[in-house]
């Protein structure tokens, strides 16, 4: 590639994907000249300056060698709001939306005041994004890493919704204190099995191992969150959690044998049992 190339010229000459390089040129146009994505086509006879077009040489290297795009640009979209993010974090993915919609639906159906708890906030996704959608929220999010917690409380910083979350460091339910109850759990912890090939591809070779495998089966983290799950609720509480596209059984069995109610599958975009919910009885303290 040469700097005297047009806008145009180097997304077609690019090696990468047509998309993945408008994102990243776009991402350049910003930084360096404050330009609008839609700069890509009204502006596309436009040449970079050398120290823009080194960047882009470097952006497009770092891709090309697999880096995930979220990482390189620092920020990932999702739900409603815009998150920074980093290799400290998990990349908020599209099917995790799903909790968010079960939180507010039962929050919408509560009609009140509700405490949610996000367990393994990492950048705080879920927590952030049902925080912007409802002011009836208050919520705990928490996560074993500091450096996750770090780049949560940023995001809330920057969302202007500090005030509504609370953030604990801690392992599960270790985080919070055991009087704690809660109208909502919801949790997307590590349920990758540690063997599983997938660990070793794709943009899963650059995240933060520990957010996505339990390092044995895939269920340990689930169980660990589920089975302890009734000792935080509320009687009539609802818990949430996203799981593998093969795990879905195991984790109806799982809240069944926790004493859980209504328990429910529910299917991501792609039509895969994605998560699953249950309910603690009215009858039980």
């Amino acid at each position: 590639m040469s700097v005297s190339q047009s806008l145009r010229e180097l997304i077609s000459n690019c090696t990468l994907p047509a998309s993945e390089a408008r994102i990243l040129l776009a991402h350049l146009l910003e930084m360096h000249y404050q330009l609008p994505r839609s700069a890509l086509l009204s502006r596309d006879d436009m040449r970079l300056n050398e120290q823009a077009f080194e960047e882009w040489e470097n952006l497009v290297s770092r891709r090309v060698n697999g880096e995930p795009i979220a990482y390189i640009l620092g920020k990932k979209g999702f739900h409603n709001i815009e998150l920074l993010v980093s290799p400290g974090v998990l990349i908020p993915r599209p099917e995790t939306e799903l909790l968010v919609e079960i939180a507010l639906a039962e929050i919408t159906k509560l009609n009140r005041a509700a405490k949610v708890l996000d367990l393994g906030t990492g950048s705080g996704a879920i927590a952030l994004s049902i925080a912007s959608s409802t002011t009836l929220a208050s919520l705990i999010a928490t996560d074993q890493s500091p450096e996750a917690l770090d780049i949560a409380k940023q995001n809330a910083q920057s969302l202007a919704l500090s005030a509504q979350i609370q953030f604990e460091q801690g392992s599960w339910y270790e985080a919070i204190s055991q009087q704690d109850q809660f109208d909502v759990i919801v949790s997307n912890p590590p349920y990758i099995a540690s063997q599983d090939p997938h660990l070793g591809q794709g943009d899963l070779r650059f995240e933060p191992e520990s957010a996505l495998t339990d390092y044995g089966s895939g269920l340990s983290c689930l169980q660990a969150i589920i089975s302890k799950a009734g000792n935080f609720l509320k009687s009539g509480g609802l818990i949430a959690v996203e799981h593998g596209y093969d795990q879905s059984e195991a984790v109806v069995v799982l809240m069944k044998d926790a004493g859980l109610i209504d328990v429910q599958v529910h299917h991501d975009l792609a039509g895969h049992c994605r998560a699953a919910s249950g309910r603690k009885s009215l009858k039980n303290p």
